[in-house]
């Protein structure tokens, strides 16, 4: 029976940063999300990989209260759809024994009910066996993909949210009968 080397990563709530940033006419909106849980676990050999990274929708906070009310309302009806899910299908490349790198994430984005091919590219640093730090950058075209554009008669805003995710995680690695 071979043996393959699965390397798992948690993270932790308390040690992520999700931020948002929304163009707009006037202003560019900042805010931030909270992760809710997450872990993936994938083979070095393959690339295939599995799990969950879940962002609770609820959390959206841009710092103003009537935005945010309006958010969570008629965009992202987070009442309704209280995650945005990310499921990691392949990874391609290795995350180095020690050092940074970079690699892709393949996998779907669950957001408002619907389910988005979405792959992300991101930047490892391994500060030791068991710490590293993981950072990615992407935009989500939301209007594309089904939410309302909240943009007025005054007020125009992007049709896409730019979000930096930024995670300073624990992995472990175990070896799995095959």
């Amino acid at each position: 029976m071979a043996r393959a080397q699965e390397t798992v990563v948690t993270f932790e709530p308390a040690s992520t940063k999700i931020d948002f940033t929304l163009g707009a006419t006037l202003h560019t909106v900042h805010g931030t999300f909270q992760l809710k849980r997450g872990q993936v676990r994938f083979d070095a050999a393959t690339g295939q990989a599995s799990g969950e990274i879940a962002i609770d929708a609820t959390s959206g906070n841009s710092g103003n209260e009537d935005r945010d009310k309006k958010m969570h309302k008629e965009i992202l009806e987070s009442e309704k759809y209280p995650e945005i899910v990310f499921v990691p299908s392949h990874v391609q490349g290795k995350v180095p024994a020690l050092g940074t790198a970079k690699f892709e994430v393949a996998g779907v984005l669950r957001l408002h009910g619907q389910e988005h091919p979405t792959a992300l590219v991101v930047s490892v640093e391994r500060i030791d066996e068991q710490d590293l730090s993981v950072t990615t950058q992407f935009a989500v075209p939301y209007v594309k993909w089904g939410l309302k554009n909240p943009s007025t008669f005054l007020l125009r805003v992007s049709d896409t949210v730019e979000i930096d995710i930024r995670a300073a995680e624990r992995v472990v690695a175990t070896n799995v009968a095959r």
